[in-house]
């Protein structure tokens, strides 16, 4: 019984710590920007256009249509729809008897083991295997970020 009294009162003062220290961070008076209608001191950015610029009137989707569209006749036939499919399959059936064998189709991993293979075994060894893994790319960071300190994890 008394651990439960002990650690209900250990629980009470970590809150209370806790509640301590996030008001010592507050931050405190944030300077605020002029209202729209102040007047700049000379010496501010720019004053913003009158104007802003209008999107292009295409929405993303028509510009979808238009791609697959390829006589412009406002109608997307099954071939023009089923074109890049075509072109795709085109390009793995490498003996052009518009079927696609399991080598056809895997050929990409197929090579990728071959490569991955140095000593011609047949079997990946742990270091090969490793050589084998997707390559990722570097995440993105917005334009306006700017990059992290020498000092920062």
């Amino acid at each position: 019984m008394w651990r439960y009294l002990v650690g209900g009162a250990a629980a009470l003062a970590l809150g209370l710590a806790g509640m301590f220290l996030f008001e010592g961070s507050a931050s405190q008076e944030v300077a605020l920007p002029p209202p729209p209608g102040a007047a700049a001191a000379p010496g501010d950015a720019p004053a913003l256009p009158d104007r802003v610029a209008e999107a292009t009137p295409k929405t993303r989707e028509e510009r979808r249509f238009d791609r697959y569209d390829k006589d412009s006749d406002d109608g997307v036939t099954r071939e023009e729809y089923l074109a890049t499919r075509r072109k795709a399959f085109a390009k793995l059936d490498s003996d052009g008897d518009g079927r696609l064998s399991f080598d056809e189709w895997a050929v990409k991993t197929t090579t990728k083991f071959a490569a991955a293979d140095r000593d011609k075994s047949n079997i990946l060894n742990r270091a090969e295997f490793a050589t084998t893994a997707v390559k990722r790319k570097a995440p993105r960071r917005a334009a306006n970020c700017p990059p992290p300190r020498e000092d920062e994890g």
